[in-house]
């Protein structure tokens, strides 16, 4: 039955007496033949074909294309062509109906008589009892062919490939379609920095060399910028101002090479310090430290009363420990974290300026002021309260309600400037930053942090909260012992805070940050700012 089938199908499509002959389907030719069944219907050769049944079956020519394209074709002279014919064809179906009366010779002779055989040829064929066959190119492969019989039934035609397999096409889209997206499970396991041919390597050193992979990568990346911030920036690095591109360079990180001179920049000399200024407080703190010269200005203190004597004074080693635990109190203990972090990218003289004018800025001068300044502090507790607010009200509502001010854990951060909590790499970008944006980029990292942790903090309970902000949450750091990670470093890198996933969330900060608000909320809590 598929055989016979196959031949309706072959006959349907190709008639021609002369089976050597190779068919021609192209524009040129369909005009040809159009032209040719014209003229024989103006001559009366062939009465069974009129122009009423032409003109309602041009819809179901065999053409695809457009035969009014205004395309001249040269050597090729046709008369104008009849309004019947001009109608536009349906691209997307192709039918075939070898029985009606339209079927034309698709090769048909240059010379009159073949014209008339073709033509005697067309009139026999009219009433041959083949099948109608549609071809319908806008459906599936297997599905495009159907046959019409004489009883006005319709039967799809599936047409299979070799061996009755399906379509590899149509195969090959269902498969596309309906496939999981992610890695397989091979993809999981498979070493990325191992050849093929050689022995597979542990799991751990695997993701060793990949993590040193990338900071290679890295560095190759930062040294591709370096020729910019060397050319556009380091002459007058006030241009990442007015250029967003430069900013936008800037916020990226600033080279290793490059942080000395930017920081330096970008943090000023307020105080007008000079570079022998270092040298000499340092010469007056040794000797403020050695034992002779503050027992100097112990004995010329009130030397009358006699009881800051030395030897017989009462009163001696009070005003001596006093004096040391005044000089030590102007010293937090977060005091040599920022003093060494400049001076790992800055050289000792030019780092002693750089550390006076950066404790400057009014947000670390109030926050180092102790007593003295802490109505500015509170102040700055009410700005942050706001911008936690508007931004996560779930965290915001959820500190209220177990009563956790910005005070249990914003001063842990913005007096070491993070670098308690965070890793290192991730400190020095922040600091970039920082230095740059002034005081309004210390609480857009600080909402950051939180949006990190957001997922954690969710305890019912205040002491589990107050834990977790204080990076001493026990079933994080068990887990970091287990999965072998080093404590030493950020106290935050047991809950996974590193630098890329802290910068996402600063990122994902600009489509509501807005520095004027942050102007507007220091205007309101610190007007003589």
């Amino acid at each position: 039955m598929e055989s016979t089938r196959a031949a309706q199908v072959d006959d349907a499509l190709w008639d021609s007496d002369d089976q050597d002959e190779t068919p021609e389907f192209n524009q040129v030719t369909v005009r040809r033949d159009a032209e040719h069944l014209r003229l024989a219907m103006l001559q009366g050769d062939h009465p069974d074909v009129t122009a009423s049944s032409i003109a309602s079956e041009l819809d179901a020519s065999v053409s695809t294309l457009d035969l009014n394209d205004g395309t001249s074709h040269p050597g090729m002279v046709l008369g104008p062509p009849s309004p019947q014919f001009y109608a536009p064809i349906d691209l997307p179906s192709l039918v075939v109906e070898p029985g009606s009366s339209h079927e034309v010779d698709s090769n048909p002779s240059s010379n009159g008589d073949a014209q008339r055989a073709s033509s005697e040829h067309l009139h026999e064929k009219t009433n041959t009892a083949y099948p109608v066959v549609h071809i319908d190119v806008s459906r599936p492969p297997l599905t495009r062919v159907s046959v019409t019989t004489e009883d006005g039934g319709s039967h799809p035609e599936q047409l299979t490939s070799k061996d009755n397999e399906p379509d590899s096409l149509t195969t090959s889209e269902e498969h596309i379609s309906g496939r999981v997206v992610g890695p397989s499970v091979f993809q999981k396991v498979v070493s990325k920095t191992r050849l093929h041919f050689l022995p597979p390597k542990s799991r751990e050193e695997d993701r060793k060399h990949m993590a040193d992979w990338e900071a290679m990568m890295k560095e190759s990346r930062a040294a591709g910028r370096l020729h910019i911030w060397e050319k556009d920036i380091l002459p007058d690095w006030r241009v990442v101002h007015r250029d967003p591109t430069f900013r936008k360079l800037w916020w990226n990180g600033v080279p290793t090479k490059l942080r000395c001179v930017m920081w330096e920049r970008a943090i000023g000399n307020t105080l007008a310090l000079s570079r022998d200024s270092y040298r000499t407080c340092l010469s007056r703190a040794r000797r403020a430290l050695s034992s002779g010269e503050m027992e100097e200005d112990i004995i010329t203190t009130l030397p009358a009363l006699h009881i800051f004597h030395p030897e017989s004074g009462p009163l001696y080693q009070e005003l001596k420990d006093m004096l040391c635990a005044w000089v030590i109190s102007l010293i937090r203990a977060v005091f040599p974290r920022i003093a060494a972090m400049i001076l790992i990218n800055v050289p000792t003289p030019q780092a002693f300026v750089t550390l006076r004018n950066l404790l400057e800025r009014h947000c670390l001068r109030a926050f180092y002021g102790g007593t003295g300044t802490k109505d500015d502090v509170e102040a700055y507790y009410r700005i942050f309260d706001t911008l936690l607010a508007d931004s996560m009200p779930k965290i915001y509502f959820n500190f209220k309600q177990h009563q956790i001010s910005p005070a249990a854990y914003l001063p842990d951060w913005l007096t070491p400037l993070f670098l308690d909590h965070l890793p290192f790499e991730a400190c020095a970008r922040l600091w970039d930053v920082i230095l740059l944006e002034g005081d309004s980029f210390l609480f857009r990292a600080a909402l950051a942090m939180l949006a990190v942790l957001e997922s954690r903090l969710s305890f019912p309970d205040r002491d589990e909260l107050l834990q977790l902000l204080r990076g001493q949450n026990k079933a994080a750091i068990e887990v970091a012992k287990r999965e072998g990670r080093p404590l030493n470093g950020g106290k935050y890198e047991i809950y996974g805070v590193d630098e890329e996933t802290l910068w996402d969330r600063i990122d994902g900060m600009e489509d509501w940050w807005r520095e004027s608000t942050w102007r507007r909320l220091t205007q309101r809590e610190l007007p003589d700012l």
